[in-house]
């Protein structure tokens, strides 16, 4: 159950650095700066390594202590009032992190495609130069 506890905790951190990574992910892309966009795109990507480790760790642990079909929510009924309302917060909150994160994700990601696809116009020209009547 402490591992547990302590993974939830860990992901509130990470989540909040994602945060960050994709702010400055965006930050990036809009000022055309490669070279700091690739750092920023190989920081993500190990963070979301760790945070996906944590989570099949989260998965199995949850398992072993209620079975196959186990959950969160019921593992978070096996801690005392005080406990068990803190980590439903914390859940919450993680949750709400996720969310966030995923919104911000799909900005950058519609950012990246729409520059390249501007890029790809530029260089290439439009496939069709009059819409079909």
């Amino acid at each position: 159950m402490r591992l547990l506890l302590a993974g939830v905790a860990d992901d509130l951190l990470a989540y909040a650095e994602l945060r960050g990574l994709l702010d400055q992910q965006f930050d990036a892309a809009v000022r055309h700066k490669g070279p700091q966009l690739t750092a920023v795109a190989e920081a993500i990507s190990a963070l979301v390594d760790v945070m996906q480790a944590r989570r099949t760790q989260r998965v199995a642990l949850v398992q072993r202590l209620l079975g196959p079909d186990g959950t969160m929510l019921q593992a978070f009924a096996l801690l005392k009032n005080s406990a068990r309302e803190r980590m439903e917060n914390d859940w919450n909150t993680l949750e709400q992190m996720v969310i966030e994160c995923k919104r911000l994700g799909k900005r950058n990601s519609d950012l990246l495609v729409e520059q390249y696809s501007i890029m790809q116009r530029v260089l290439h020209g439009e496939e069709q130069i009059y819409a079909p009547a």
